[in-house]
């Protein structure tokens, strides 16, 4: 067994290898970005190296400063993780020039896989069944519209390199390619470093099943079942589940021969997976699935696999490593019951999944302090650390097992709805609806899932009228509290407390604990007569009321009749920057007539592009964008006027 290890890697991969390096008395070094100072990584390490500033590129893309820590501290081996360099060949292949040990694949199998283009001819020519398409050298326009209208549209645009969605489109109609392929083009050259994309049919009812393979330096190659990760959102997986519901003996016999059979025609070694796309219009059947492409590292959904198998997948790959055996032969292997894993993102799915960013001044999950959790979870944050643009947005991942699917389901949602994180948005409301729906509790959903319900999914219910009370209720507390304190100061004021105004005054009557309260700018109505049975929290200083219902973070204040700029001019047509970002492109050109949808133009932040469009008809009467500008969140960056 290794002796040493550094984890070239942030957030809660690095605190996962941590925890099994520690278990296997393997001595763990962790790096860290500026940002990344005060991390639960950083702090659970034996020891841990400052790399670099707090953008990727500046420190944990750098792959001479982390091989130099590896060796500064006498690390053994490089543990790369998931994204970042976890799947860069030349960063393998340098970690074991310098003279140490890669956990992982060997450099060879990277490249052979690391291309989708290549990684598809491979496949073809092992007799692994691949997805009809393009995988051509020529990648001009012409030639890549030409083959789109040949294979049929819809058709999907896939960057070469990378994966994680980014570089990806589907296109509906002919019209839209050009477009759309600029847009997948240059998202991928920001993520990936490569413009280069390919064309695959565009199945209609596309599932996405994933198998887990692992191997080593012996020769030996075993699968750990299949995954499916078809509910996703911009190509991303949201909620991943093993086994995969539906799945036949005869198809799970296809799709996992399919997938060994891939990992040894590149003499693969460590941890895996050989992702599929199946046609489930006839339910999943082994010859409607074929190789999409193979992801050379941890998945950030090996979870679910740990759960139902019973093995820790990163302490085969230290034993890997360390020139073991794989610990069991695929005879031993069984599946145990059902596993689901929830990612848990600072994002709001309202406004079309875009980050959140800020403190996590509240994050409390009620389930977790329990003698024994009912869910598993892996995260990296909390409550106080801060939710930057540098990273990856995901707070946690919530994992669940139990002997049926039926169970799992409802232990998972309950979970969700139990989240308490505020002023951060999380999607955490959004899980438990998708958790409801009656496709996914069938498992009949597929990658349209979320496409194919609109907004009912993704739009925040409005708060119900015992969130209002439990809001007011909450804000008499913090009144009362502050009152108390000005009248030991003998400095009370009227303003202190919300019943100064008399809302709700009678004559000859009992006084009406009636208040008005702001709820996203408006006012709505609420009683502190009553307190609901709902958990409410204060920040700001107790100047935000937060109540948790289902999931969802619903923030009040008390309605002073007093109202900002801001205020003031929402939903006037207003276009403001979501978030922090560069400007990419623009669409539309100061004074033209708009119709609702049309695109303005498309801001990128944190890798991915939103393009932000005309929220009704109208007149673009301002425009304060220009392409390669970075912007603010807020900064108001076109205006539209009904005409």
């Amino acid at each position: 067994m290794l002796k040493s290890v550094l984890i070239a890697n942030r957030g809660e991969i690095a605190r996962r290898v941590i925890r099994t390096a520690k278990r296997l008395g393997v001595r763990t070094v962790a790096v860290y970005s500026d940002a990344d100072a005060k991390a639960l990584h950083v702090r659970e390490a034996d020891e841990a190296v400052h790399i670099g500033a707090s953008p990727a590129k500046e420190s944990y893309l750098r792959c001479e400063k982390i091989i130099a820590a590896a060796k500064q501290t006498g690390a053994e081996a490089i543990h790369p993780g998931y994204g970042f360099l976890s799947e860069n060949a030349d960063f393998a292949q340098a970690v074991i020039d310098a003279g140490l040990i890669w956990i992982g694949p060997n450099p060879d199998s990277i490249r052979a896989m690391g291309l989708k283009d290549a990684a598809k001819k491979l496949m073809a020519e092992a007799g692994v069944p691949t997805t009809p398409g393009y995988l051509g050298e020529d990648q001009s326009e012409d030639r890549l519209q030409k083959e789109a209208d040949a294979i049929g549209y819809p058709v999907l645009i896939k960057a070469v390199a990378g994966g994680g969605g980014k570089g990806m489109r589907k296109v509906e109609k002919k019209a839209d390619f050009k477009a759309a392929l600029q847009s997948a083009k240059r998202e991928a050259a920001s993520s990936f470093g490569d413009d280069r994309v390919l064309l695959e049919m565009y199945v209609q009812r596309p599932r996405h099943i994933e198998v887990q393979v692992f191997g080593d330096t012996h020769g030996n190659v075993v699968h750990l079942f299949e995954r499916d990760c078809s509910l996703q959102r911009r190509h991303q997986k949201v909620i991943e589940e093993a086994p995969a519901p539906g799945m036949s003996d005869e198809a799970r016999k296809a799709v996992t021969d399919a997938a060994v059979l891939a990992a040894k025609a590149v003499n693969y070694v460590g941890a895996g997976t050989i992702e599929f796309i199946a046609d489930a219009s006839e339910g999943l059947r082994g010859d409607r699935i074929w190789f999409m492409e193979m992801n050379t590292r941890l998945q950030v959904e090996h979870p679910v696999t740990e759960e139902i198998t019973g093995q820790d997948l990163v302490e085969w790959q230290l034993r890997v490593a360390s020139g073991e055996k794989l610990p069991l032969k695929q005879a031993e292997l069984k599946i145990n019951g059902w596993a689901i894993e929830a990612r848990l993102y600072a994002e709001n799915p309202d406004a079309g999944f875009l980050p959140s960013i800020g403190k996590l001044e509240w994050m409390y999950y009620p389930w977790l302090y329990d003698d024994a959790p009912a869910v598993r979870m892996d995260s990296a944050v909390e409550q106080g650390d801060t939710i930057t643009p540098n990273y990856d947005p995901m707070i946690a991942k919530l994992v669940v097992h139990a002997t049926t699917r039926s169970a799992a389901v409802e232990k998972l949602r309950n979970a969700c709805a139990g989240m308490e994180i505020a002023p951060v948005k999380t999607n955490a409301g959004f899980l438990v609806r998708c958790l409801t729906t009656e496709e996914f509790v069938e498992g009949g959903i597929d990658t349209q899932f979320l496409a194919n319900h609109g907004d009912a999914l993704t739009r925040r219910p409005a708060p119900s009228s015992g969130a209002k009370d439990a809001a007011a209720a909450r804000i008499v507390g913090a009144s009362q509290a502050k009152v108390g304190a000005l009248r030991t100061a003998e400095t009370m004021t009227q303003r202190a407390s919300p019943w100064a105004r008399l809302e709700g005054f009678r004559l000859n009557s009992g006084p009406s604990r009636a208040m008005r309260l702001l709820y996203e700018g408006k006012t709505v109505f609420a009683s502190a007569e009553r307190e609901p049975d709902l958990k409410t929290a204060s920040i700001a200083n107790g100047a935000i009321a937060v109540v948790f219902e289902r999931g969802e973070a619903y923030e009040f204040t008390l309605d002073t009749g007093e109202r900002s700029a801001d205020e003031a001019t929402a939903g006037d047509g207003a276009i403001l920057s979501p978030m922090p970002g560069k400007i990419v492109s623009v669409a539309a050109k100061a004074g033209a007539k708009l119709k609702k949808g049309d695109p303005i133009l498309v801001l990128e932040a944190m890798k991915m592009e939103h393009t932000l469009t005309a929220p009704f008809d109208g007149k673009l009467t301002e425009l304060n964008a220009k392409p390669g500008a970075q912007v603010s969140e807020g900064v108001l960056l076109a205006k539209l006027e009904k005409e």
